[in-house]
């Protein structure tokens, strides 16, 4: 009798910390899309779902997943990239795309750090640099603005920007 009622307490304490973890991501995205007009709060938890474990972390810990997430994205447009490069795209477009790569790379470096700035407390450094991580992406977009084309990483920069302005302003909220 004595070990079914351990078993139940045990149940009961297990889902009550479930619950209030998928309660942490829920109210994280609902104050994301309430700050950021851009961001809805669905987009924000379809986001975290490239990663299981954002149901169980409380805010600091989705940063850092929402750094994670956003490495990932970086580094995959990163060889789209170098895709295009290698296709055979005029010159000027291959000078864009260049300079679109650097900042890729950047990017890639300053959210390790964001997130090593996350987990050691370090917010108001992680916040300057996920701001200057969405600078970056911005200076790409504008290089084909520059040269009057439609953006060929358009889809993966507004994507890529999204996922750090939600990691930026969690990181706000910290």
């Amino acid at each position: 009798m004595r070990h079914r009622q351990a078993l139940s307490c045990l149940t009961l304490l297990l889902f009550i910390l479930v619950s209030s973890s998928a309660s942490t991501l829920d109210d994280t995205c609902k104050s994301v899309a309430a700050r950021n007009k851009d961001i809805s709060c669905n987009y924000c938890i379809l986001f975290f779902q490239a990663n299981n474990t954002s149901t169980t972390a409380d805010k600091r810990g989705l940063v850092v997943i929402a750094t994670k997430i956003t490495q990932a994205e970086a580094a995959n447009t990163r060889e789209r990239i170098d895709a295009l490069m290698a296709s055979g795209t005029d010159k000027k477009v291959k000078g864009c795309l260049s300079e679109c790569r650097v900042h890729y790379t950047i990017a890639l470096n300053w959210l390790e750090a964001a997130a090593k700035g996350i987990e050691s407390g370090n917010l108001q450094d992680a916040e300057v640099t996920l701001r200057g991580v969405i600078l970056g992406i911005d200076t790409c977009e504008e290089g084909f603005r520059k040269l009057g084309i439609k953006s060929l990483l358009a889809a993966e920069d507004a994507t890529f920007t999204a996922g750090c302005s939600i990691a930026l302003t969690i990181t706000s909220m910290l």
